[in-house]
């Protein structure tokens, strides 16, 4: 023991750093961003799945029992977890410059520590993964969570460096987030039966729709979180988008996907006017399409960080609305099932 390491004043500032370093890991992992994530896989569950795979068709199981559900969304949180602490790890050079007041590795957690817990919650997520591979006879589930860890371990390394393809396999993981429910669907011995594959069918429009929605406004909300943290970017030898190709290069390409996204948005409405799902057009046209045409005008004269900062909470509260507008889904369950 070392002089003065009993020492009352000591022991209290150990105590102290204890406490802030609980709510400083949980920055570190992105809290709300894992909170999203759950609140996602549970509306896609309790509103699409569940009304597609047993309303209407009281012959057909419960296929992933909420029980296997819930260890489904936490090996996806927890490795997500897992991925925001290795990209603040090797990240750390760049955050001391673009965002100083939000470094927690090192500054509050050592670095040992963010490796150990990056290795933990991974560990943990594949672990869970494999386990229901096996429970519910399902090939797919483990290998794809230990393929999600990989990703995000080279996506920090080296992928987030190359020009556009860290935004791209971000976006993919965030669409993933979707399609791992609709995979975990799948057994082989169900194929036999006729209404399995209708049910399917249904999921599997349901995950298109919302997991190309995801990928469309995740990868236009990275590349403006570039144009942000630019002055980090460049100073570390980052190509990224705006660095590249230059800020208003990123910005029309960000302009682009937007108005394919609009487009998309408002051909769905006409094709459900159909079946009379006013609510689900009006939520979408005034909470969806509205605020990304916000955006788009905002985008064009934006030019300093904390422009394109509001930008990106702007894209990040219309990914919540889109995922929200699954509620609408289940109040058409009659339909659906």
């Amino acid at each position: 023991m070392g002089p003065g390491s009993g020492h009352p004043f000591a022991l209290r500032l150990k105590s102290i750093m204890k406490l802030i370093a609980v709510p400083a890991f949980f920055r570190l992992i992105r809290w709300p961003n894992l909170l999203f994530i759950s609140l996602t896989q549970s509306l896609f569950y309790f509103c699409i799945i569940i009304p597609s795979f047993y309303g209407g068709h009281p012959v057909l199981e419960n296929i992933l029992k909420p029980r296997d559900f819930i260890l489904l969304s936490l090996s996806s949180v927890l490795i997500a977890a897992a991925g925001y602490i290795i990209n603040d790890y090797f990240d750390l050079n760049i955050d001391r410059v673009n965002k100083p007041g939000k470094v927690v590795v090192e500054k509050i957690i050592k670095r040992r520590w963010a490796i150990i817990w990056h290795l933990v919650l991974s560990g943990l997520g594949i672990f869970i993964g494999f386990y229901l591979s096996w429970k519910i006879r399902n090939i797919f589930i483990g290998p794809s969570n230990t393929v999600c860890v990989l990703i995000l371990l080279f996506y920090s390394t080296t992928f987030k460096k190359k020009l556009l393809i860290g935004n791209v396999l971000i976006s993919l993981l965030t669409a993933w987030v979707i399609g791992v429910l609709y995979l975990s669907e799948f057994r082989l011995h169900r194929f036999v039966n006729p209404e399995f594959h209708s049910a399917l069918s249904r999921v599997y429009k349901f995950t298109v729709v919302y997991a190309s929605f995801a990928f469309i406004i995740s990868l236009v909300r990275e590349v403006i979180k570039d144009m942000e943290d630019m002055e980090g970017d460049l100073r570390y030898g980052r190509r990224t988008m705006p660095l590249v190709w230059g800020l208003n290069a990123a910005k029309f390409f960000c302009a682009i996907w937007l108005s394919i996204l609009v487009a998309a948005l408002i051909f769905i409405q006409f094709y459900v006017l159909q079946y009379k799902w006013w609510l689900t057009i009006i939520f979408t046209c005034f909470l969806v399409i509205y605020p990304i045409l916000r955006v788009l005008k905002k985008l064009s004269g934006a030019t300093e960080p904390a422009q394109f900062h509001q930008l990106s909470l702007m894209i990040k509260s219309i990914m919540m609305m889109g995922i929200l507008s699954m509620i609408l889904l289940k109040y058409y369950t009659s339909w659906i099932g």
